[in-house]
């Protein structure tokens, strides 16, 4: 557990100055983004985090994927277009997606917490309306005045529009946690404060506020019991409603499309940079038009008739779409890195919304609402071509990540009430089952060991950790494992092999779980160790079912990879936690088990009464096995061991139906002699 100092107080306060400052200056915000990253190298120069054995969670790195992709894919497109000028300011605000993991790490150093986030949120709108304020009092203005002028707080009304609705709804769902920890004076200042910001973004007059505000609102529903979400679909109708209908904009549009049947000026000018843009990707789908491509694309249309001459002065920046935008100017990599910066945090985020521990829950709801409102605001506006916009998402979302995870590892505070029992099957495997053991007596009231015959000391140690111990024939794993079941006395049975870990987060995870438990079974997600890596995808993408109620449950009779059989209606959920798995203990130790499966899963598959008739068929399916573990997995974030996984399991998968083919030629052979 680390401690908070006076460094941690300082991250905590620049985030809050980063937050608070950004519609006051975008220089602010970028300096504390920026200061707060340099903090967070220098803990990864030292090892700060890694010094206190930081279970660094998969998700986060997924997150970093997502955002070093985009800055990837932009340099790309920057080095294709030969280093414009006019790309290279556009790379500028791209690249500062670079410190997301540094801000992580910064921010997980500092123990950021959901209480601090919430506060620092909060000064979004209070600084949207402190501006309002200033603004009438110093130049004597209505506020009827600064809505026909769309307010803009000095700097693009649109940027100011968005970020004061999102970080006014951020916290409206601040003060719900506030209330919820029995914090009634914050949690009622917080809804004065996220009201009265919701009031400023609507004098800038943005339009795509509209499309955002009812989603965003909707995004409530998780926090109240079903029957009172229809209050929430109400409350978003309503405050929509008045959004509308009390902008002149909207309203005007709305006169327009009722009196001539289309749509306004703005909007047809949209139209025409969105259709620019979809040629543009269409005529360059591979790397796009460039970062600069769209601006001169655009004007090269004013000048030649082809779009409005309006949009020579008003909008070659971008086509104010985001989709469109990224698509144009980086082609299909760039519309790639466009749903990885938004769904893979929304995915994440969403994950946890239904948390039972409430501030994880509210962080979860807030990072699944910055991602839906960017989604919102890209539709009508290129968000992320912005720097203020950008920036405050890389700032908002690195922020609610650390925070959400940070509480997730805090919230395993139960104790189980069940009794449970572990088991574990072996044959010389005195290297790992003391190891073994011990992780698993963080969690069992009993540990049985069977044995197949071992040659060197693995009994002898398990005697020394183990209730019960038997060594008996080798029936194949299926069976096997089915013996050790029928030993177990315990409500609940954890199935583990010699080689995996229970840590000591997954214990408590597991702990806490079965104090209360709210599934009939857990899957518990793997973390591979190999060749001294731990993989957090490829094969570790995979959750293998291992706790479950022991009641009704047995084995599959399978000779490998068996499988536990679940009674109908039972209910599976999958854990956070990792359970360390050391597959192989070196890369001869890989070739002999990979053979050994191949060649079992062989002979299964040909017990059940498969067969193949073509050695291309093995060829696919090796293929189709290196796809999945090292791209849709996302192994190749694992490095070289990553690859070198996926190769090897490709080669398993390759050598399993191989040895499927030889069983199915030999069959043949015999019958048709």
């Amino acid at each position: 557990m680390l401690t908070m100092n006076k460094s941690d107080w300082a991250i905590h306060l620049l985030l809050m100055v980063g937050l608070g400052g950004a519609l006051v200056s975008s220089s602010v915000l970028a300096t504390a983004t920026l200061v707060t990253a340099l903090c967070g190298l220098l803990y990864i120069k030292r090892h700060t985090l890694a010094a206190t054995d930081w279970d660094k969670p998969k998700e986060l790195r997924l997150m970093h994927f997502a955002f070093w992709f985009f800055v990837l894919v932009s340099l790309i497109a920057w080095v294709f277009e030969s280093f414009t000028y006019e790309g290279g300011k556009n790379l500028g605000t791209a690249a500062r997606f670079i410190l997301f993991w540094p801000l992580v790490v910064a921010f997980t150093k500092s123990q950021l917490s959901a209480r601090s986030v919430f506060i620092a949120l909060a000064l979004v709108p209070a600084a949207a309306i402190a501006m309002v304020a200033y603004t009438v009092l110093t130049q004597d203005v209505s506020l009827a005045a600064l809505r026909a002028g769309r307010f803009g707080g000095g700097i693009n009304a649109i940027s100011f529009g968005n970020v004061a609705l999102l970080g006014s709804v951020l916290t409206l769902l601040g003060a719900g946690y506030f209330f919820s920890c029995r914090n009634s004076s914050a949690g009622a200042l917080l809804i004065i404060v996220g009201l009265g910001g919701l009031y400023v973004a609507n004098l800038s007059e943005t339009r795509s506020n509209l499309i955002a505000l009812p989603l965003l609102l909707l995004l409530f529903m998780p926090l109240v019991k079903p029957k009172l979400r229809t209050v929430i679909v109400l409350v978003a109708v309503v405050f929509t409603s008045v959004f509308a209908f009390s902008s002149g904009r909207a309203i005007a549009a709305l006169g327009t499309l009722a009196q001539q049947g289309g749509v306004d000026t703005n909007m047809h000018i949209r139209f025409e940079l969105w259709a620019l843009a979809w040629q543009l990707f269409v005529d360059n789908p591979l790397v796009g038009a460039g970062l600069g491509g769209f601006t001169e694309a655009a004007r090269h249309a004013a000048s030649s008739g082809e779009v409005s001459a309006v949009i020579a002065s008003c909008c070659t920046g971008h086509p104010h779409n985001d989709l469109l935008n990224l698509a144009a100017t980086r082609g299909t990599p760039g519309a790639f890195s466009w749903a990885f910066i938004l769904f893979i945090p929304m995915v994440l985020f969403g994950k946890q919304m239904f948390n039972p521990h409430r501030p994880s829950a509210y962080l979860a709801i807030a990072g699944t609402m910055v991602s839906t409102g960017y989604l919102m605001f890209g539709l009508t506006e290129a968000a992320f071509d912005r720097s203020l916009l950008l920036t405050f998402y890389l700032l908002a979302i690195s922020s609610l990540a650390a925070a959400l995870y940070h509480e997730l590892g805090q919230s395993y505070t139960r104790q189980r009430r069940v009794r449970v029992s572990a088991t574990v099957i072996t044959k010389n495997e005195e290297d790992h089952i003391a190891a073994c053991l011990q992780s698993a007596r963080l969690v069992a009231d009993e540990i049985i060991v069977l044995d197949s015959g071992s040659s060197d000391r693995t009994v002898e140690i398990a005697r020394q950790y183990a209730d019960i111990v038997e060594v008996t024939d080798w029936p194949g794993f299926g069976v096997q494992k089915q013996r050790a079941l029928e030993k177990a006395s315990g409500d609940w049975v954890l199935s583990i092999d010699a080689d995996e870990r229970i840590t000591p987060a997954l214990a408590r995870e597991i702990n806490h779980r079965l104090a209360a438990p709210d599934a009939d079974a857990y899957k518990l997600p793997w973390a591979v160790t190999i060749y001294g890596a731990r993989l957090d995808f490829g094969r570790s993408g995979r959750a293998p079912l291992r706790l479950f109620r022991r009641e009704g449950v047995r084995f599959s009779d399978a000779l490998v990879h068996e499988r536990i059989l679940i009674p109908a209606g039972r209910t599976i959920k999958t854990l956070r936690g990792r359970l360390t798995h050391y597959t192989h203990r070196n890369f001869g130790h890989s070739l002999e088990k990979s053979a050994k499966y191949a060649w079992l899963g062989a002979q299964e598959k040909r017990r059940q009464g498969q067969k193949t008739r073509t050695m291309l068929y093995p060829a696919f399916r090796g293929w189709l096995t290196f796809a999945h573990v090292y791209l849709l997995r996302f192994g190749f974030l694992d490095g070289a061991v990553g690859y070198l996984t996926a190769v090897t399991y490709a080669q398993v998968t390759f050598n399993k139906y191989a040895g499927l083919w030889t069983l199915s030629a030999e069959k043949r052979k015999t019958n048709d002699s």
